[in-house]
């Protein structure tokens, strides 16, 4: 079925196949930027700058990367919000031929010395903010240098005086360490030009983090042509030219960050307005200010927004898109958010898509034309879908709920030291290609949309971002006072699913606030932050399966039969 691609007659103005350039991601944005270097390509809180104004700060950040020994191969830590020094150092890496490695900025030390032994990197970037982590971090795992950028670096006076005067003195100073070197001083010096180097597309160009089945992250291997693909893909299914822009809401961390507000817009010859921290207040404003012509983001964004004062405001006509990923969006949000659009001269939909990290982020989408009840939309150009039966290979049948596999240039290399992980995932099917088991179930019509139903690997959703329990409880077991513990999803309004623990301590009568707090403090030592327990509910023994398992579905059921008989209650 997925060999007549019966979804192609929605596509509309999206070519069916796009010629990709068979070179480097730096190469392929020079291509971008020699086209029109006079357009903005970045706006940071009004520090704009044109393409040939940023090829100019790539080029300067892989001369001073290649004057601190970043060389073809090597790995480079990059832990940053959504800022011009990120972005930089991201494409200047790959001009040098060397491999980024994308963290969120947050992460506590633990976490980043994880990232930095996996990674095995070299060098690290992040905000001066940030150094009392790295350099505990790098006891346990040494890297030779730590570039350090701070925020008014790259904001326009006289944001970068206030800055300085209010959030910067909160800062503390960086004592003396050799490792590290500032990004400012890095800039201004002069540096011969790097030698060429034999990077080619199919190359490792970044990895990227993904918690999977066992709970411990792994490195997904992104090629420079899976992150060309993707961008032109993206960039096609928007119709992103360089008279259009669009709001950088999701990190660069993300796939759905990095690929599409950033590197999908930088291929379509875009504006990217770069938001390092938001809320809806911010993004309601930008939008009032800016005036994007796309904005992407998760389904809690939305729901925020159609609350919000100053959106309910804006004047809305300078949207041409709105696009949602990394969660189900609910009916009634989507409703909501159109109805205020159509108020404020926005005539659009909000379209909804589906994506993973293991494919850079989105491959499926919702057509502006032809909305679907329920669906996740149609493949992009290129890539090919479909859903396999269980356990299996073979396509299930039209409407029979399956696994989705997916095919095509934005498939990753696969996982970064884990050939057990990548066979299991990658799999060459009878056809011949390669396809990507995605552990999502979902069924797919006649006419090739697809519905997203549940995953099989098991994992929380909350405010957009990924949890995996396991981890989570990993860490709670690690507490000497914690003999048993089983983490899952509830069902939440504001952040779809909140992160509950059920815990079995070894001294039951120490289960009380205090106790919960103490864990919770536990895990936020070890966690990033939207991974930590919003609440503990301690059990003299946790039920189990008939084969001696934790039963995590049974807690789920027995939370969704609370909230319901709380809900019935009220009504």
């Amino acid at each position: 079925m997925y060999e007549q691609k019966p979804w192609l007659k929605f596509y509309g103005h999206v070519p069916e196949s796009i010629a990709y350039p068979r070179v480097t991601l730096y190469q392929a944005l020079r291509a971008t930027a020699e086209k029109n270097p006079a357009a903005i390509a970045t706006d940071f809180f009004g520090k704009t700058r044109s393409y040939e104004q940023l090829m100019a700060a790539i080029d300067q950040c892989a001369r001073a990367l290649y004057a601190l020994g970043l060389r073809r191969g090597d790995r480079i830590t990059i832990s940053m919000p959504t800022s011009p020094q990120g972005i930089a150092c991201f494409y200047a890496a790959n001009k040098l031929g060397a491999v980024s490695s994308m963290i969120h900025p947050l992460s506590p030390a633990k976490e980043v010395a994880f990232y930095l032994k996996v990674s095995k990197s070299r060098m690290a970037l992040t905000l001066d903010a940030f150094y009392p982590v790295f350099a505990e971090a790098m006891r346990e795992q040494p890297i030779e240098t730590l570039i350090l950028a701070r925020i008014p670096d790259e904001l326009p006076f006289p944001l970068n005086a206030l800055f300085s005067l209010t959030k910067g003195r909160k800062i503390e100073k960086v004592p003396p360490d050799p490792r590290v070197r500032f990004w400012k001083p890095l800039m201004a010096a002069a540096y011969p030009e790097p030698p060429p180097n034999d990077m080619q597309t199919d190359d490792l160009a970044s990895i990227l983090y993904s918690g999977g089945t066992t709970g411990t992250p792994k490195g997904i291997m992104l090629s420079n042509m899976n992150f060309i693909s993707q961008g032109m893909m993206s960039a096609a299914w928007g119709k992103i030219g360089d008279a259009d822009s669009m709001l950088a809401i999701l990190p660069i961390f993300h796939g759905f960050g990095l690929g599409v507000c950033v590197n999908a817009v930088l291929m379509g010859g875009g504006k990217s307005i770069l938001v390092p921290t938001f809320t809806a207040e911010t993004v309601a404003k930008l939008i009032r200010k800016k005036k994007p012509s796309f904005i992407v983001g998760v389904p809690t964004l939305y729901e925020a927004l159609t609350r919000n004062p100053d959106f309910l405001k804006a004047d809305l006509r300078c949207l041409r898109g709105a696009f949602c990923g990394a969660d189900r969006l609910p009916r009634a949000v989507k409703e909501a958010f159109e109805d205020i659009c159509r108020r404020s001269g926005a005539d659009i939909k909000l379209l909804e898509g589906y994506g993973l990290t293991e494919a850079v982020t989105a491959i499926m989408c919702m057509p502006v034309t032809g909305y679907r009840e329920g669906s996740i939309g149609i493949p992009f150009p290129d890539m090919l879908a479909k859903v396999v039966k269980i356990g299996t290979t073979e396509e299930a049948a039209l409407g029979e709920e399956g696994e989705i596999c997916v095919s095509g240039p934005a498939v990753m290399l696969g996982y970064l030291d884990q050939p057990e992980e990548t066979a299991n995932t990658l799999r060459r099917h009878a056809d011949g290609r390669v396809w990507l088991h995605t552990g999502d179930i979902a069924t797919m019509d006649a006419d090739g949309y697809f519905y997203f139903k549940l995953r099989l690997k098991r994992m929380i959703k909350s405010s957009g971002m990924n949890v995996y329990p396991s981890q989570v409880e990993e860490v709670l077991c690690r507490h000497p006072d914690v003999v048993q513990a089983c983490v899952i999803g509830v069902p939440d309004q504001a952040q779809v699913e909140r992160v509950k623990a059920f815990v079995v301590l070894r001294d039951p009568a120490a289960a009380g606030p205090a106790m919960q707090e103490k864990l919770i403090a536990h895990c936020r030592d070890h966690l990033i932050k939207w991974s930590c327990p919003r609440e503990i509910e301690f059990r003299c023994e946790l039920p189990c399966t008939r084969i001696g398992k934790i039963d995590f579905r049974k807690l789920t059921d027995e939370e969704i039969a609370k909230i319901k008989a709380c809900e019935e209650k009220q009504a």
